[in-house]
């Protein structure tokens, strides 16, 4: 059995396990749905910061998909 701590998402490990609390906080447990978000939307969430940001916007290009402008 989960607890919230290990909720299943596709973000890399490498954006650090701040980020990835701050995203699932949000309500985001997929890449597609950061195609939703803007950049500065993304870096007012508390524990997400400029390396995972740069970590997710090449993810997303791997896969042809971007951050909302």
């Amino acid at each position: 059995m989960m607890d919230n701590t290990e909720i299943e998402h596709e973000f890399p490990r490498s954006i650090g396990k701040p980020a990835q609390r701050a995203l699932l906080a949000a309500g985001y447990q997929q890449l597609q749905e950061l195609t939703s978000a803007t950049e500065q939307e993304l870096l007012n969430l508390h524990g997400f910061g400029p390396k995972a940001l740069g970590i997710l916007r090449e993810t997303l290009a791997e896969q042809g998909m971007r951050f909302k402008s």
